[in-house]
């Protein structure tokens, strides 16, 4: 029950934050909206074209509004050394990742949401007959991505240059979820056979789930460094 209060708090406390701030979530939203605006330009609007296209661009704009989130994630607790506080409260440092994954979730959730709406706008692709399939893709990619976010936004978060480094360091571990969930949505999207769309959401709910339960398993080694 105590690790289910910090949980909690920590989630609630970055919540607050961002509602007082703004400073995460409406970047996110307007740099994915910028991801697919500018290619809208770069190919034709064909319906074909959309197909081949459409999962690839929409997982670049997801992987580059999530960085966003990854390095706001821990910039409050690198202040007055409030990080170093909270470790040295009597918590299990794993409720600390949880809270956070949890912020992180809805703040890059509801970025999602805003890029496949304007998605659907500007291309005019109809997402409806796939989007349970879709949902779910996006569900456990989104999980597994996240969760090397916080970690790696940990780590990046005692370093100099950590606005250059979260990239570099999340990108080649997250490159397994942003191929898989790219595969799993083309699937999806162009109607394939039911066991390739399932085939593919298991293998992306497989590959987040292994990323999440590790990263969970490591972060208090990764506050302790």
């Amino acid at each position: 029950m105590r690790s289910l209060s910090v949980i909690w708090a920590v989630f609630v406390k970055d919540l607050r934050v961002e509602w007082r701030s703004r400073e995460t979530l409406a970047p996110m939203c307007v740099f994915g909206l910028l991801v697919v605006f500018l290619f809208n330009f770069a190919f034709e609007t064909a319906h074909e074209e959309t197909l081949r296209l459409l999962p690839g661009l929409l997982w670049i704009a997801f992987a580059f509004s999530g960085i966003l989130a990854f390095n706001r994630s821990f910039a409050a607790e690198r202040e007055n050394a409030c990080l170093e506080g909270m470790l040295l409260a009597p918590i299990d440092p794993s409720a600390i990742f949880v809270g956070k994954l949890l912020a992180n979730l809805v703040f890059l959730g509801v970025t999602e949401a805003v890029i496949v709406f304007a998605s659907a706008v500007w291309y005019n692709f109809s997402f409806l007959p796939s989007l349970g399939a879709f949902a779910l893709i996006l569900f456990f990619g989104t999980l597994g991505y996240v969760a090397l976010g916080t970690i790696f936004g940990g780590v990046a978060a005692n370093t100099r240059m950590r606005e250059v480094m979260l990239p570099v360091l999340q990108f080649p571990v997250a490159f397994w979820v942003l191929i898989l969930g790219t595969d799993a949505t083309s699937d999806a999207l162009r109607g394939a056979a039911r066991g390739d769309v399932a085939r593919g959401v298991f293998r992306v709910a497989g590959v987040s789930l292994i990323f999440a339960v590790v990263s969970f398993l490591l972060f208090e080694y990764v506050l302790e460094e």
